[in-house]
């Protein structure tokens, strides 16, 4: 009887133990300004949910070499946007740290709501090659 009880208790435990896979609960945006508009509370905020949209349409796996190469080419994507002057990934944290030339710092975290950053509204237009003189 006491080794039934002894199996039972570790089998609880051990169904009672959650996944370390933390991208669900990073990820959801429940509960929060919905990302369209939050993009319209200034420039660097539009830049950030682009980043951060980037930053899910890279996902290709959870290895850590999937990881690493989903926050290179995000951060890949940020150092393209004009007020963008830092970037720093924490790939297996499934964070960018982003530092923008005003000097506003910010964490990143993946962003799917099925949309690319470049449908992000209030993103700065790229300068043209004409307008650099």
């Amino acid at each position: 009887m006491r080794i039934s009880v002894g199996a039972l208790l570790i089998a609880g435990s051990l169904l009672a133990c959650r996944d370390y896979d933390l991208r669900d609960r990073l990820v959801n945006q429940e509960g929060l300004v919905p990302a369209d508009q939050y993009a319209r509370y200034g420039r660097e905020q539009a830049q950030e949910i682009a980043i951060a949209r980037e930053f899910a349409r890279a996902h290709r796996g959870s290895s850590p070499a999937d990881l690493a190469q989903q926050a290179e080419a995000a951060g890949k994507y940020a150092r393209s946007l004009p007020d963008v002057a830092n970037v720093k990934a924490d790939p297996q944290g499934l964070l960018l740290t982003v530092q923008f030339k005003s000097g506003w710092r910010t964490m990143i975290a993946p962003l799917n709501d099925g949309k690319h950053g470049a449908e992000t509204a209030g993103l700065p237009a790229k300068p043209s090659a004409g307008a650099a003189r």
